[in-house]
């Protein structure tokens, strides 16, 4: 079945709330393998909802509306689809009884125009309120289905649940589960890693994969329909499988989770700690690690040496060093990772300098940026960087960029 999701209301267009009810049906609908290609906002207005429930017939089997169905004139969604299947409204009796006693209980003169919630298509099925007046609908005509919603969510979301999706399962021929897997890649870029898995991606049909580039970051989301949940989840494992087996490398996690997270769990397996120099960052990476609970035991400290003053007088770069190489240096960053670690009496060290721009410093251009990390009984690594963008963006993916070496150090090691 395929279905599109109508919501209808000025604000929506206006800015004035988000339309969360199409997120929601979305994914409750994707769960019994209903397929949504298309969503659609429209105001209220009887035309252009006509001409967008026109153009959602051409291609959808079910056609979900939330919204229009209030006391006001323009509420109206109940009254154009009538009028488009060529049918009439009629009082709903429990309906009716229902918003009479609402008004009953607190008091208040019930006016004409409140009735009018009560209106629902003939011969539909009424779909109960149990948190408002309107009821929803769900009716056929033609070979068509149409389900009508109340826009407020809390009216929106249980009357879909309780009462909407389990007639929508009924008039399935078959019932598929759709599962779906997101994996997190660093330190490749969008083209480089659809270059990778170009001929999986070419020849993908089910399960699906889409590449997602975001703030310094790629995802993959692997999505299998199946009547078995348990079939669907083994089609993504061997889609996954295949995927890492060409850039595992640059794989740090799954669906929500982020590489700051997945750093902090790794500490916590591993019972390491950790200390940071932060020039350029100027605390960022080290506010990453604390915002997670449990970091206490992990995180022993830390220093904001954005001057050459606090690079030399806190953290013993020599002086020497930051004359003939300055700070912006390959050289400052192994003195900065090894000393905070000595400082700190942490495991491991990390230090981050450089130049975010958006000015050149030191004759480096801005996004030069040197990362060293500085681990007990080892040889200090040092990474140098090239980065493009903003000078926040440049900062937040240095933060990134140190998070990934470190996952990448800890899985070297193991």
């Amino acid at each position: 079945m395929n279905a599109e999701i109508i919501a209808v209301g000025s604000e929506l267009l206006l800015g004035q709330i988000t339309n969360t009810n199409a997120r929601f049906l979305s994914q409750h609908l994707a769960e019994i393998g209903v397929n949504i290609y298309y969503h659609t906002v429209v105001g209220d207005n009887k035309q252009r909802l006509e001409e967008a429930v026109k153009l959602a017939q051409k291609r959808a089997d079910l056609i979900i509306f939330s919204g229009g169905l209030g006391p006001t004139k323009d509420d109206l969604t109940k009254e154009t689809i009538a009028q488009m299947i060529g049918t009439t409204l009629e009082y709903n009796e429990e309906a009716l009884e229902g918003i009479q006693s609402y008004f009953d209980k607190t008091g208040r003169m019930m006016t004409d125009n409140n009735k009018k919630q009560a209106l629902v298509i003939k011969d539909s099925i009424v779909l109960k309120n149990d948190n408002g007046m309107a009821p929803g609908m769900f009716v056929k005509s033609s070979d068509k289905y149409y389900m009508l919603l109340p826009g407020p969510p809390r009216e929106m979301q249980p009357m879909f649940l309780n009462y909407g999706r389990p007639e929508i399962l009924n008039v399935m021929e078959k019932v598929e589960r759709i599962e779906s897997r997101v994996l997190r890649f660093f330190g490749i870029g969008e083209s480089a890693l659809e270059t990778e898995i170009d001929d999986i991606l070419m020849k993908q049909t089910n399960p699906t994969i889409a590449p997602l580039a975001g703030d310094g970051e790629v995802t993959l989301r692997i999505t299998a329909k199946h009547e078995s949940p348990e079939e669907a989840v083994r089609m993504i494992q061997q889609a996954e499988d295949e995927i890492l087996e060409r850039v595992g490398h640059y794989f740090y996690g799954y669906d929500e989770t982020t590489i700051a997270a997945e750093l902090a769990g790794k500490l916590k397996d591993k019972q390491l700690t950790i200390a940071a120099a932060e020039s350029l960052t100027g605390g960022l990476f080290l506010g990453e690690l604390t915002a997670i609970p449990g970091m206490s035991a992990h995180v022993k400290g830390g220093v904001i040496c954005y001057t050459n003053e606090v690079k030399e007088l806190v953290l013993g770069v020599k002086k020497e060093t930051l004359t003939e190489f300055g700070a912006v240096s390959k050289e400052c960053a192994k003195e900065l990772a090894e000393n905070v670690r000595k400082l700190c009496g942490s495991r491991i060290g990390i230090s981050f300098t450089g130049a975010a721009g958006p000015d050149s410093l030191e004759g480096h251009e801005p996004g030069t940026v040197f990362l060293a990390i500085a681990a007990e009984g080892q040889e200090t690594i040092i990474h140098s960087l090239k980065m493009a963008g903003s000078r926040d963006g440049v900062r937040k993916r240095t933060v990134r960029y140190g998070c990934h070496y470190l996952l990448q150090l800890f899985d070297h090691k193991q």
